[in-house]
């Protein structure tokens, strides 16, 4: 097991150092500057590539141990943290899953969300209280995020997730040797010095979403929440948009026009997964929710069963 760092100087960490190519930022013309912007939100985009066979392990962990009735938890300080509560937010309307089944912890709490909550970022204890009270248990996963590699707070995630028999994962934006974790799986998306020195909310933040963005996408889509490349779960009576959204669905899966696609949506009481199973097999609602269960929620497996 690693021993993880504590808090103190960090000049080390490659997020805290000048970038070269922005150190004349205050002086450049505004093009100039967003062309210096856009070279290294590549770089973000390419350490993300990098790290793919660190992240698809983290995709599969998370899948096993949700498909078997865990949670995961998305822990983190500062744009960490808020990254970790936006994805955690956006997947119930999206996926229509449990907002239990997801779920992010900010050091501070919800007034962190809006602004900074000096101290809580130090607190390797807090985090373990917060997981408590969520219930945290041998059958979830902690994610803990923290950009440059040394919060305590995240790393405290760390330390109750394998104190509880937790699975654990580890995201951070700097080198492994420079700021090493206990985590089961540590994945580093290596961005190096931002525009302006130490401002993770810019290159290291755009990769934390991006990491965060495939990996719950791929996670429900390994849960049956995906087919093709549709959100098949997608909330159909939240306004008139998801409606239609839900009326196109099921028109392109199952061939028909608009209007009679939207009286099956209704009829399969605003399923769109529902409505594929009731037109593929020429049942009522009733026997395309028992295939689809036997299907254990996977539409592909209940359209091609008998």
């Amino acid at each position: 097991m690693q021993r993880s760092p504590t808090a103190g100087p960090r000049d080390h960490l490659p997020t805290e150092q000048a970038n070269p190519a922005s150190e004349r930022l205050d002086e450049l013309d505004t093009r100039t500057a967003l062309a210096v912007f856009a070279a290294e939100d590549r770089r973000a985009v390419e350490a993300v590539a990098a790290a793919h066979a660190s992240i698809a392990a983290a995709v599969d962990l998370v899948a096993e141990r949700l498909a078997k009735g865990g949670r995961l938890y998305y822990c983190g300080a500062g744009t960490s943290g808020r990254l970790g509560v936006l994805d955690a937010a956006e997947l119930p309307p999206t996926f229509q899953s449990d907002p239990a089944l997801v779920q992010g912890l900010i050091a501070g709490g919800e007034p962190a969300l809006l602004r900074a909550v000096e101290g809580a970022e130090d607190s390797r204890e807090l985090a373990g209280r917060m997981l408590a009270e969520r219930g945290m248990s041998a059958r979830d996963v902690v994610l803990a995020i923290a950009a440059g590699g040394t919060t305590p707070f995240a790393h405290g995630a760390i330390e109750a997730a394998r104190a509880t028999g937790a699975a654990s994962i580890f995201l951070a934006c700097v080198p492994f040797e420079l700021a090493p974790d206990a985590a089961d799986i540590s994945i580093r998306v290596v961005t190096g010095p931002e525009v302006l020195a130490g401002s993770t909310r810019l290159k290291a933040g755009t990769a934390t979403k991006l990491v965060l963005n495939a990996l719950s996408t791929l996670v429900m889509a390994r849960l049956g929440k995906v087919h093709g490349n549709l959100m098949v779960d997608v909330n159909t009576r939240g306004n008139a948009k998801l409606v239609q959204r839900g009326i196109s669905l099921v028109a392109r899966l199952t061939g028909l026009a608009r209007e009679p696609a939207a009286a099956l949506l209704e009829r399969a009481d605003g399923s769109v997964k529902l409505a594929a199973v009731m037109h593929a097999h020429g049942c009522e609602l009733a026997e395309a929710r028992a295939r689809l269960e036997r299907a254990g929620g996977m539409l592909r497996r209940a359209l091609t069963r008998g």
